[in-house]
């Protein structure tokens, strides 16, 4: 398996690098952002992910580990191939697609060249709770126990998930402490953030 190359970079076209190593060239395909970053003659280093295929053997490389993971995880999901995946990675960084799978958000994935209604739905479904290390911080503060408990009380006042993961969000990255508290006081912060108006509106919906 190959897991990462460093050598001479002899071409940068598009999304495809030719990196030599020891007088071999090794085609690796990368997001079209990165390949613009990288110049002739010089060195540079990619994690990559090796597919092998009956037909074919694809190096994929990138700039972190944790655009490495992410792909792994994306090519982990049915309907999701290896460049339906580094096309992902090549409109959304890693923070944001964790933010949009948690708060299924799958209207962002349907922006990518190949990803359909069905397999963006997929995505967000297949990656739950598997991308927190990677979402924002607030998002990746409001999945904590205290915040999911919030989260569920907020939808079961009638806001969606979404609107309630935003809520607690937003709660607790203007309030720094706010992730050290307890849940009654973070869910009297959330409720007050989103407002009485919104409230009246939603238990209207949920009626």
């Amino acid at each position: 398996m190959i897991s990462s190359v460093r050598g001479t970079v002899l071409s940068a076209v598009g999304g495809n690098v030719v990196l030599e190593v020891g007088g071999i060239g090794y085609a690796v395909q990368v997001t079209p952002e990165h390949a613009l970053a990288l110049r002739v003659g010089d060195q540079a280093f990619v994690h990559t992910s090796f597919i092998v295929r009956e037909d074919s053997m694809s190096l994929f490389g990138f700039e972190t580990r944790e655009q490495l993971a992410v792909f792994e995880l994306l090519t982990g999901v049915t309907g999701v191939g290896p460049k339906s995946a580094l096309g992902v990675l090549s409109v959304l960084g890693p923070g944001q697609i964790a933010t949009a799978v948690a708060t299924e958000d799958d209207a962002v994935f349907r922006t990518v060249s190949g990803i359909g209604p069905k397999t963006a739905k997929l995505i967000v479904v297949s990656l739950a709770g598997k991308l927190i290390a990677h979402a924002e911080p607030a998002k990746r503060a409001a999945a904590t126990p205290t915040g999911d408990q919030v989260v569920v009380a907020l939808v079961g006042l009638g806001w969606s998930e979404k609107v309630a993961v935003d809520a607690v969000a937003n709660v607790i990255s203007s309030n720094p402490d706010a992730a050290t508290f307890p849940v009654q006081t973070l869910l009297r912060l959330a409720l007050a953030q989103l407002g009485p108006a919104q409230h009246s509106a939603a238990s209207t919906a949920r009626a």
